[in-house]
Order: structure tokens, then sequence, then C-alpha cells
């Protein structure tokens, strides 16, 4: 396995780590099956989440006996003082561990962030949590180039995890820049929400970046983590044969594919149309239908509500038919 140091945190840690969306799909057992094979193979680096509903739980129970052999990280959409302490307890309790050691602030909108740094705001508790060692570190994830962006110039940020693959290279400049900054970048959605079906080819890719400290592809099965594995630690430079599949890649999703850059906002209804993108594709692409419908159900406007104005399509900069997306979303979601 190869070792990397994830920025400012001083961390080593494996090139390859586990996303952990996927653990919903399988059970306890599984799960420790699998987390037991990951650190046999020598990775050693676990993303979770509070709103992974029960993915905390079972790395807790898969965690036992081997805590000491993984980095941690998670992440809660908590943005005030009081809810991300109660989110920070909840996610030791779930992890069977004393430590965590990267905590996150999970995909803040501008606003929410604003929140996020006031007085009383989530920022408060995981510094405290800091301070008490229960967090080693602190970090950002994002899918707005905007916040992305501004996460550059926190201080406290130790690492971000933003999306980067084969057809969304928005945030490029930006990984760059992280590198420069000595801030561990953390690249989620390497294969797109499961939209790029060669995973070889699109963790390939990501890995050709010098700036991308480690990617996290989703892992349920033991022979996805050999593949992923493989795949990663194949240092050859791209063939022209793979560059002219990426090219294939982009063609093909490059006319349909939301890269949730955000521009098409704000939406005259108040629709958050990335966010019905992203949890479309999970209900398409993960077999994780009931959590994409629960978290579809948190959005205060859904994709029916559409008023198919129009104005969202003239700002895209993909040129992406928003409409008419926006009607399947609705039908694919039971509106």
């Amino acid at each position: 396995m190869e070792y990397v140091t994830l920025g400012k945190t001083g961390l080593k840690i494996s090139k390859i780590g586990l996303g952990g969306i996927p653990i919903q799909k399988i059970d306890a057992e599984g799960t420790r099956i699998l987390v037991h094979k990951l650190s046999d193979r020598g990775v050693n680096y676990i993303d979770t989440a509070r709103g992974y509903t029960v993915s905390e739980e079972y790395l807790g129970y898969a965690l036992e006996g081997i805590r000491d052999k993984f980095v941690i990280a998670t992440k809660s959409m908590a943005r005030t003082r009081e809810a991300m302490a109660a989110d920070i307890e909840k996610s030791l309790c779930n992890l069977k561990t004393d430590y965590i050691d990267i905590y996150q602030v999970h995909n803040p909108s501008m606003e929410q962030l604003d929140q996020v740094l006031a007085k009383d705001g989530a920022l408060e508790a995981l510094q405290e949590a800091k301070k008490a060692g229960k967090i080693g570190h602190l970090g950002l994830t994002a899918h707005s180039v905007e916040v992305f962006e501004r996460a550059l110039d926190l201080d406290w940020v130790e690492t971000i995890m933003f999306p980067y693959n084969i057809v969304e290279g928005q945030g490029e400049e930006l990984i760059a820049e992280c590198k420069k900054r000595n801030i561990g970048f953390i690249d989620m959605k390497p294969l797109a929400g499961g939209a790029i079906e060669n995973g070889t080819l699109a963790l390939r890719y990501i890995c050709s970046n010098p700036n991308v400290t480690i990617v996290i592809p989703g892992m349920a099965e033991e022979h996805e983590m050999e593949e992923n594995i493989k795949a990663c630690l194949d240092s050859s430079p791209l063939s022209q044969t793979e560059l002219d599949e990426i090219r294939k890649v982009r063609e093909q999703l490059g006319t349909n594919f939301c890269r949730r850059c955000n521009y098409c906002a704000p939406c005259s209804a108040g629709i958050s149309i990335p966010n019905v993108f992203l949890f479309a594709g999970y209900l398409n692409r993960y077999d994780l239908g009931e959590w994409a419908r629960s978290r579809y159900s948190t959005l205060q406007v859904k994709a029916s509500d559409c008023i198919e104005c129009g104005v969202c399509e003239t700002r895209c900069p993909y040129h992406l038919p928003i409409r008419k997306m926006m009607k399947e979303c609705a039908e694919q979601f039971g509106e």
C-alpha cells in the first residue's frame, strides 16, 4: 500500500480509503469482514457520517479490537453549537471510540457556513471537542465551488472533501490550491455517484492528479475492494486507449449530468436543483432507495414544484435540460 500525509493534519494515510455510504447496504457482520480485509490490505482510512443512517454503528462494531489501525473521519450537518456537540457524542458512541481523528462540517451552503462560524455555531462545539481530545482534526465537505473556495481561507480547516472525477472537474484549480496550502484533499464521488461504469478507469484518472491526497470510493464487497486497490496502486501513465475512453465518458455524460456547480441558482420556485439531482443519483445508481427518499424528503421544495420558468437553464454552463430532468426526478420520487 502507498501512504501519504494528509496535509497539515500530519496523519499518514493510505492513498485509498473507504467511503461509508454503501455500508448501509450490508449488515454489521458484513461490515466487520470488509473492514478486517481492508486492514489486511493496508487500507487505513474510513469516512462515514452521522447522516449515513447505520454506517457509524456498523463501523463501530467492525472496528472493535482494531480501532488503532485506522484513521476515522465522520461528519455532521449540525450548524449550531448544541446540535454539533450532541452529534459528536453520538458519533463517539456509535463508533465505540473515545476519539475521532477527523470531524467534518458536512456540506454547508454559504448561509449555513455563516451559521457554523457565528456565535453559538457548530464550530464552537468542534473546537471544544478538539481541545478535550475527542477530535484530532477539523475539516469541511462541500458540493459547491463557492463553499470550497471560502473554506480554503478558514484557518481551522485542515481537510476539504469535494467531488472530483472524469466528468466533474469544476474544482480542479481549488484542489491544486489545497496542495499549495497544505490542506488535505479528500476526493469523493470518484465514480460520479455510479454514473461512471468503469471504476478502474475512474480511479486511475483521479490518482493521476498529484494534488489529490486520497480517494474514497464506496465499497461493500471484497471484489470491489480488490479492484479499487489495484487501480489506485497502478502508477503507470494513462494509456491512449484510456484517454480515448475518458473522452467518450465525458461525451456520454457531459450533456445530461449535473456537476453541482450551483450556477443555476437561485431557482424561482426555491428548489435546490443540485440536491434534487444528487438524491436522484443515489436513488437510481446506488441501490439505496429508502435512504435516497428519506434525504429527498428533507427538501422543503420538491422537484414537482418546478414552475418551468426555464431561468435555471439559461445559467447552466453545461446547457442541461433542467426542466425535463426535474419532471423525471419528480416521477422517480413518486410525485
